[in-house]
């Protein structure tokens, strides 16, 4: 595949959307020194994640200057809801307006509509010092997040209509080239791309939360994808540190998710039968297998307990498992009584006042960032 892309530099990557997962693609990207554009039509979105890569190491602040394109301030467009909670959201195309349910990320409520320009030098766990400078920009406008870009990826909500007016309103600005990308995690491919222009530079890369620390990326794409464009990207990715997987062909879920579900579905089923309570089953996993799939996956620990032991385990065992069609009760009720996990405070557990979820969620990720250092340290040869 023909691309913008020379040896001597590395892609800009334009990110869509300052959610949680845009939020952490963006610092993924600038860690390892690729210039990154974020955008999001709303400020206070973007001005939280100015805010917390600024309290990490990137020096993230205002600046206004000239024509250099880094080094430019971009105005950001203002988006009111409106009466039904809609959002006005300017497109590239002059005065079209791209209106979609709710925001593109979610908020919190502060923040204005200036664009910042962020410098980070890359660090890694197992190399502290700076190697490489990659330059943040955010911007409320589409068409100067995408314009200049080699890659697009899109992390906004999962609903299919507001992604698929995001796309058309790509086209204008897309570069010939560019490669686009959805962080999609359970939308077909085929649905995203459907009559788009450049469905032939279309695939999903469906990173893992949090989308700085955690390895893996799922590649999919479609039989007609143009050539090389599925290997470039998780070239790129592999730039970073990430571990891509190539799907051979969509799938809904993929695959991690696929098995994250199954495990899911018979712990609730436990749950239900009384078998024991979710500490209980919770540390069933972290102390036993848990342990374990970090280091193989589950036809290599087949092979180790032996296939047919494996066999006899399987035919006693799988037709007792849960083959329930519908989402478990125990997940469901939680939900309707708004316990949704660690956003809310409560969810399986109860996890405290916003201070307390804080701490607890910087302590899970130092843990987190540990391990996978330790993990690539033990596979070195």
């Amino acid at each position: 595949m023909k691309t913008r892309i020379g040896a001597a530099r590395k892609p800009y990557i334009a990110v869509l959307g300052a959610g949680t997962m845009g939020g952490g693609l963006a610092e993924l990207f600038v860690k390892h020194g690729f210039d990154v554009s974020l955008y999001d039509p709303d400020p206070a979105a973007l001005a939280k994640v100015r805010t917390r890569l600024s309290a990490a190491d990137l020096n993230c602040g205002e600046r206004s200057g000239p024509s250099a394109l880094l080094g430019q301030s971009v105005s950001g467009d203002q988006a009111e809801p409106d009466e039904g909670g809609e959002m006005n959201r300017t497109s590239p195309r002059s005065s079209d307006t791209l209106r979609t349910t709710g925001h593109f990320a979610e908020p919190d409520g502060s923040g204005d509509s200036n664009s910042a320009v962020c410098h980070a030098e890359e660090r890694n766990v197992s190399d502290p010092s700076p190697r490489h400078r990659g330059t943040l920009r955010t911007t409320g406008h589409l068409e100067a997040a995408v314009r200049p870009a080699d890659f697009v990826l899109e992390a906004g909500p999962e609903l299919l209509p507001i992604k698929r007016e995001l796309y058309a309103a790509l086209i204008p600005a897309l570069g010939a080239d560019a490669i686009v990308a959805s962080n999609t995690s359970s939308l077909p491919l085929r649905s995203l791309a459907d009559g788009l222009p450049y469905a032939d530079r279309f695939v999903i890369a469906h990173f893992f939360h949090p989308a700085a620390i955690i390895p893996l990326v799922e590649i999919v794409g479609l039989p007609d994808t143009r050539p090389g464009v599925v290997g470039q990207v998780a070239e790129w990715l592999a730039q970073c540190g990430k571990s891509p997987v190539v799907l051979r062909k969509d799938c809904p879920g993929f695959i991690a998710n696929r098995l994250q579900a199954a495990v899911l579905r018979e712990a609730c089923h436990l749950l239900a039968e009384g078998i024991a309570d979710a500490e209980q089953i919770d540390r069933a996993m972290t102390e036993g297998p848990g342990l374990r799939w970090a280091l193989n996956g589950p036809f290599a620990i087949s092979d180790l307990g032996g296939l047919d032991i494996w066999e006899r385990v399987a035919d006693n065992l799988f037709p007792q498992l849960s083959a329930a069609p519908d989402v478990p009760q125990e997940l469901s009720g939680r939900v309707r009584e708004g316990r949704v996990g660690t956003k809310s405070g409560a969810g399986f557990y109860n996890y405290g006042d916003t201070e307390a979820r804080e701490q607890a969620a910087a302590g899970r990720e130092r843990t987190l960032r540990t391990l996978i250092a330790n993990k690539k340290e033990m596979s070195r040869p």
